[in-house]
């Protein structure tokens, strides 16, 4: 005897639930957020905790930086506790830490004006340094470095690799000499030092701090081609170790895609050497680039300091070299951590652009 069976019912289950579904989306994504942002806290409170003890363990007395070599025991003991340097280490990290975050980062005794204040003014320098270096070398290192891998062993990939070679070998103070010395001193191509020539200093009201832009965006023409004399020389010098760089990490990338066999099928449909390269190929090596043009940004944006002491260019690298020579820790403390920051935004610009040209790591 068979039981009858009715019509079955399928009732849903709270996992297929669409409400449910978009609370545990929405979750996720807090707890992303979260997790980002307690990451960042800890490394800004290990960045400050580095630069207090780096301001703490040079061998330099901020007490002179202050008064000078010459000062009596009672001066010195007043100033001594003035800058809070009588209390314990901890309860001066604390200090430490609470003006920073109240963008307090002290006085240079070097300038007598605030180290923010001070770093507003010298960081438009280093960056609009570091921007027109960067987009040489991503100019010129992108397609050679690429042009290269096409032509593996031909007399164009032999050329690149010399420029690579160069770049990571010459001292990059005896190449600004040598520049110096043969566009300026001899043909008088372009100018020296700084960023502007005197007659023109004064003249025009900043914006940005970025010369280029804002003499551009003032439609000062004269003025931009004479921030662009004094920049094209030191830029393309950095540019050129960028280029050096670019070229070679774009050339391996290029050949390891080349050597796919994707790459190989495309071809065998009939594809060109640019549809290959350009439609395929270079696709998969986008992000990997994005990797190394935000490493060069924030590498020239911390090492620039040779080429702006050969050419008197007054940025970060100049203020933080005036910094170590006067014994000044505030602006060496100010100086290191303003570099910590702008590498910790680089990397989380560029980890939004991963997520744009990725989409497998959404």
């Amino acid at each position: 005897m068979s039981a009858a069976h009715g019509p079955t019912l399928h009732t849903a289950s709270p996992a297929d639930d669409p409400e449910d579904d978009r609370v545990r989306r929405f979750l996720a994504g807090l707890g992303r957020v979260a997790g980002r942002l307690l990451s960042i806290a800890l490394t800004l409170l290990g960045l400050l905790l580095l630069t207090f003890t780096m301001g703490r363990l040079l061998p330099a007395d901020p007490v002179l930086a202050v008064t000078g070599a010459e000062v009596n025991k009672a001066t010195y003991d007043r100033v001594y506790a003035e800058l809070g340097l009588d209390r314990p280490l901890w309860e001066q990290f604390a200090s430490y830490v609470g003006n920073v975050l109240r963008g307090d980062l002290g006085v240079s005794a070097t300038t007598g004006h605030s180290v923010l204040s001070d770093l507003g003014h010298v960081f438009p320098a280093t960056f609009e340094l570091a921007v027109f270096a960067v987009i040489t070398g991503v100019a010129i290192g992108l397609p050679l470095g690429i042009v290269a891998a096409v032509n593996r062993g031909r007399l164009i990939d032999h050329v690149a690799r010399i420029i690579g070679l160069a770049g990571h070998s010459v001292p990059i103070f005896w190449l600004g000499l040598m520049a110096l010395f043969v566009f300026y001193a001899k043909l008088h191509w372009v100018d020296a030092s700084g960023r502007l020539s005197v007659f023109y200093e004064g003249m025009l009201e900043p914006v940005t701090g970025l010369l280029l832009l804002d003499t551009a965006m003032a439609r000062d023409w004269d003025m931009f081609r004479d921030a662009v004399s004094h920049i094209v020389l030191p830029g393309l010098l950095l540019g050129y170790y960028s280029v050096a760089y670019i070229s070679r990490m774009t050339r391996s990338f290029m050949l390891e895609q080349l050597n796919q066999e994707y790459v190989i099928a495309a071809r065998a449909k009939g594809l060109s050497t640019a549809q290959v390269v350009w439609r395929h190929a270079f696709k998969n090596i986008r992000v990997q680039l994005l990797t190394i043009v935000a490493l060069t940004l924030g590498g020239l944006l911390d090492g620039a300091v040779l080429v702006e002491t050969v050419f008197g260019w007054p940025g970060l690298g100049q203020y933080l070299t005036r910094g170590l020579t006067m014994n000044d820790m505030n602006v060496v403390m100010g100086a290191v951590l303003l570099t910590g920051a702008m590498f910790m935004a680089i990397n989380l610009i560029s980890d939004r652009l991963y997520r744009i040209l990725d989409a497998r790591t959404h």
